[in-house]
């Protein structure tokens, strides 16, 4: 098991940092700086949390300190992950800024990070009570239910980022249990692939958008 999810792990890693960097030197417009940005600040984010991970496999050390300090880093880009989506779509679907459902974003994305940084997460041992994953997920899921409902709202404006909102809900699906109940199914944490699964296919469709919009 450790070969087979490590290989996926650092292939995953090197397909985002990788086509994080093409769709910048692809497109210089606002769309394509904020789909880069985008999959850059996923890939990079996620790599502080998967490169120990599989270093734990193969190397006899203490990296407690160094997978809690990962999910910490790795939860904060996820945020801005979204956040970032949310502009995305203004830009793409040259849709007018919303004051009432930006305040809403600013909202969730600053009580997500304020609730990540609460020393009662214990990320630094490596634990979470059952309690603080309900809590500092509660913001996130309503980012990941906004940025839904706008790319839903606009599926067939864009042929090719039609199924974005469906990308997306499938993430969080796949999310929610390992967030909230993992501590006790530790075997749920297999849904993690899946969900990683999901935003590969997401970060494929925006460099199709990278490539050809032009037969958009």
């Amino acid at each position: 098991m450790k070969y087979g999810e490590s290989l996926f792990d650092i292939a995953y890693l090197v397909f985002a940092i990788v086509m994080g960097i093409l769709i910048l030197r692809r497109r210089k417009d606002r769309a394509g700086i904020l789909m880069g940005s985008a999959v850059l600040v996923l890939g990079c984010g996620d790599a502080f949390h998967l490169v120990p991970r599989v270093l734990n496999y193969f190397i006899e050390s203490d990296f407690t300190f160094f997978l809690g300090m990962g999910k910490l880093v790795t939860s904060l880009t996820m945020t801005l992950f979204y956040f970032l989506m949310y502009y995305l779509y203004l830009c793409v679907y040259g849709e007018t800024e919303n004051r009432s459902l930006t305040r809403a974003v600013f909202v969730c994305t600053a009580l997500r990070v304020l609730l990540c940084l609460m020393p009662q997460n214990h990320w630094f041992r490596n634990e979470s009570t059952v309690l603080w994953g309900v809590l500092r997920n509660i913001p996130f899921l309503a980012l990941g239910g906004i940025i839904i409902r706008l790319f839903y709202l606009k599926r067939e404006a864009v042929p090719v980022l039609r199924h974005v909102w469906l990308l997306v809900t499938l993430s969080f699906l796949f999310y929610i249990p390992v967030a909230f109940v993992a501590n006790l199914l530790p075997i749920l944490g297999m849904l993690m692939l899946p969900k990683t699964v999901c935003y590969m296919i997401l970060i494929w469709v925006f460099r199709r958008y990278a490539e050809a919009p032009e037969a958009l």
